[in-house]
C-alpha cells in the first residue's frame, strides 16, 4: 500500500470511530451555537479540527481574553451562552478577566479549554496548569472531562449552569486524549422545558401587603430586569402600577419611552445622583434582578431600616445594608405578572411626584446646555447629546469602562432592553470592541457603536483584526486625553496629585489603516453628527477618534459618598 493509500484509509478509519471531540461538536450543535471563538493550539486542535465540518463558524481571535469577551457579549444579548475555545496553559490564564467579567456581568459563557493527556496532569509538562483550579473562583462551573464516558456530561452540565438563574461563565478543560481518543457516551440534548415558574404565593402576599401600605415606595431595577422578557413584565406592571423607577448602569433599555416619565435616572457608584434622592426617598425598595455588585447597598441602604422586597431568579446575598424582609424567588417575568394583581396603587406618593418633576426639569435643563457646548476638545455632555440623537431603535451601544462611561451611564438613554451594553461588574476595560463584533453577528442588520477611551481602547485593539477579517459593520470611537482619566481623578482626590496615569499618543487613523480599516477624526463639535454619520454609511469597522475636554470631571464625584472613593 502506497503513503497516500494508507493515509486515506487512516482517515476513513478516524472518519468511522467516533472520538470525544466529535460528542464535544455534537454537544455545541445541539446546544444550538452557532459560533466558536478562540485561539488554537496542539491540546485542542481536534476539536478545532472537527468544527471543520460541523454547521458552527470557527471564528479566530487574536487574544484568548477577547475570545472571551465577544462570547460574553453573544450571551448578554441572546440569553444563550457564547462559546470561547483555546489551548491549555497559557491560553486558559489568558481567558480568566473574560470569564470574571462574564460572572460578574451575568452574561452566559462556557469556556472549553485544551489540556495535557490525564495521565500527564500532575507531571511537569509544557503548558501543564492545574486549570479547573485556576478557573473556579472565576466561573459558576468549572469541571474536567477525565473519562470519554463523562465528556457529554460535563458539558451539557457547563451550559446548564453558565444559563440558569443568574448567569455567568461556565469551564471546562478537555484532555487532548480525551478529545482524540475514542468515544464512550452518546449526545445529551438538553432539555426545553426548563425554568422556574412565579415566587412562592406566600412571599407574592407578603410583597403586595408591604407594597400596599407603604406611602413611598420605589423600584430598583438592576441588570436582570434589563433582559426582554423581564422588561416586558416590567413595562406591564407601571401600566398597571404607578410607582417610580431607579436603574443601576446595567438596567438600561428595561424601560421604554412611555415610562420616561417614572424613571428617576441611573444609579451606580458614586452615590451623588438626582436619582439617589429619589431612591433615598423610599420607604419600601423593591429590587428587581438587582445585585449587589451593580450598586453597593453600603452606598444606597446604609443605616436605613426600611422592607426590601427582593425580586430575582436567585436568593439575595445577605449583608449588613442588604437584608430583605421578603424574598420572591423565581423566573422574574412570571413572578411580576403574578404580583401586579395584588398591587393596588392609583398614584405615585406626593413626594415621588415632586422628585420626578424636579429630576425631568433637571435633566431638560443639562441637555439644552450639552447641546450648545462649544470648544475643542470637545466636552463629553456635548458628545452624549449629540450621540442620543443617532440613538434610534436600530443601534446597539457597547461601552468600555473609564471616566466617559459615567457620562454615558447617566446621560444616554435608551428604550430598548439590551441595546445599551455596559460593563460595571468588574468595570474591565477592553471590552466595548469585542462586544461590538458579537453585536455585528447577533444583530447584522443595526448599526453598531462602540466607546472606549484611548486607555481601554488598546487592551483589546488588536481585535480590530478580526473585525475586519469578518467584515464586521461596526463603528468604533475612542474619546481621547492621554490618561487613564478615572483613575486619575480619585487619586486628585485622595491625594492632591496623579500617579502613573499618563501615557503617550497613538494616531488612530494610521492605526485604522494598518489593520485595513477606516479612520476618522472629529475636529470640532458640529463635526460630532456628519463624521459619525460617514462612519456608519462606511462599508466594515471604523474607528473614530475624538478629543476630549475632561477639566469638569471631577464634579463627577461631587457630594461624593466617601466609600465610593475606592
Amino acid at each position: 500500500m502506497s503513503t497516500v493509500e494508507l493515509v486515506s484509509a487512516n482517515a476513513e478509519v478516524m472518519k468511522s470511530t467516533q472520538t470525544g471531540a466529535d460528542v464535544i461538536v455534537e454537544t455545541l450543535e445541539a446546544q444550538g451555537v452557532t459560533h466558536v471563538f478562540g485561539v488554537p493550539g496542539a491540546k485542542i486542535d481536534k476539536v478545532f479540527d472537527r468544527l471543520r465540518d460541523s454547521k458552527i463558524k470557527t471564528v479566530v481571535c487574536r487574544h484568548e481574553q477577547n475570545a472571551a469577551f465577544i462570547a460574553g457579549g453573544i450571551g448578554r444579548m441572546t440569553g444563550k451562552a457564547g462559546v470561547a475555545m483555546v489551548t491549555s496553559g497559557p491560553g486558559v490564564s489568558n481567558l480568566a478577566t473574560g470569564l470574571v467579567t462574564a460572572t460578574s456581568e451575568g452574561d452566559p459563557v462556557v469556556a472549553l479549554a485544551g489540556a495535557v493527556a490525564v495521565a500527564d496532569r500532575l507531571k511537569s509538562l509544557h503548558q501543564t496548569l492545574d486549570s479547573v483550579g485556576a478557573c473556579r473562583p472565576l466561573t459558576k462551573y468549572a469541571a474536567e472531562v477525565d473519562s470519554p464516558v463523562a465528556t457529554a456530561e460535563v458539558l451539557s452540565a457547563a451550559f446548564r449552569a453558565a444559563e440558569a438563574d443568574r448567569p455567568g461563565a461556565a469551564f471546562v478543560s478537555l484532555p487532548m486524549d480525551i478529545a482524540t481518543g475514542q468515544a464512550h457516551c452518546k449526545l445529551i440534548r438538553p432539555s426545553i422545558f426548563v425554568g422556574s415558574g412565579p415566587a412562592a404565593k406566600r412571599s407574592l402576599s407578603e410583597a403586595a401587603r408591604l407594597i400596599n401600605a407603604a406611602k413611598s415606595p420605589v423600584i430598583l431595577v438592576g441588570l436582570m430586569a434589563s433582559k426582554p422578557k423581564s422588561a416586558d413584565a416590567i413595562r406591564s406592571l407601571l401600566r398597571r402600577v404607578l410607582l417610580p423607577v431607579v436603574g443601576t448602569f446595567q438596567a438600561a433599555g428595561a424601560l421604554c419611552r412611555d415610562e420616561f416619565p417614572y424613571f428617576g435616572g441611573r444609579v451606580g457608584q458614586i452615590a451623588n445622583q438626582p436619582a439617589d434622592t429619589l431612591l433615598d426617598s423610599a420607604d419600601v425598595v423593591i429590587t428587581i434582578g438587582y445585585d449587589a455588585v451593580e450598586y453597593w447597598p453600603s452606598l444606597w441602604n446604609k443605616g436605613k431600616k426600611r422592607p426590601i422586597i427582593h425580586i430575582d431568579a436567585t436568593p439575595a446575598s445577605i449583608e449588613n445594608d442588604y437584608s430583605p424582609a421578603v424574598e420572591l424567588i423565581g423566573n422574574i417575568d412570571e413572578t411580576i405578572s403574578t404580583l401586579v394583581p395584588l398591587l393596588q396603587r392609583s398614584k405615585l406618593a406626593d413626594v415621588s411626584v415632586e422628585l420626578l418633576q424636579l429630576i425631568a426639569e433637571d435633566r431638560k435643563r443639562l441637555m439644552a446646555e450639552a447641546a450648545v457646548k462649544a470648544g475643542v476638545p470637545i466636552h463629553p455632555l456635548r458628545l452624549v447629546s449629540e450621540l442620543q440623537k443617532i440613538l434610534t431603535p436600530d443601534v446597539t451601544v457597547c461601552s468600555d469602562m473609564g471616566s466617559f462611561s459615567i457620562y454615558l451611564s447617566r446621560y444616554l438613554f435608551s428604550f430598548r432592553a439590551r441595546q445599551f451594553l455596559i460593563t460595571n461588574g468588574q468595570q474591565t476595560l477592553g471590552v466595548a470592541l469585542p462586544w461590538a463584533i458579537a453585536a455585528t453577528i447577533v444583530r447584522p442588520a443595526e448599526k453598531v457603536l462602540s466607546i472606549s477611551g484611548d486607555g481601554g481602547f488598546l487592551f483589546s485593539a488588536n481585535e480590530l483584526e478580526t473585525a475586519v477579517r469578518l467584515n464586521s459593520h461596526l463603528v468604533h470611537m475612542i474619546w481621547i486625553d492621554g490618561h487613564y482619566d478615572m483613575v486619575g481623578v480619585q487619586e486628585q482626590i485622595k491625594y492632591g496629585r496623579t500617579s502613573a496615569v499618563d501615557f503617550g499618543p497613538v494616531d488612530y487613523v494610521k492605526y485604522a489603516e494598518a489593520f485595513g480599516a477606516r479612520g476618522l477624526e472629529i475636529r470640532e463639535p458640529d463635526d460630532i453628527a456628519p463624521t459619525l454619520k460617514k462612519a456608519f454609511d462606511t462599508p466594515g469597522p471604523v474607528l473614530v477618534g475624538v478629543h476630549v475636554d475632561y477639566r469638569d470631571n471631577t464634579k463627577l464625584f461631587e457630594d461624593v459618598h466617601e466609600d465610593a472613593i475606592l
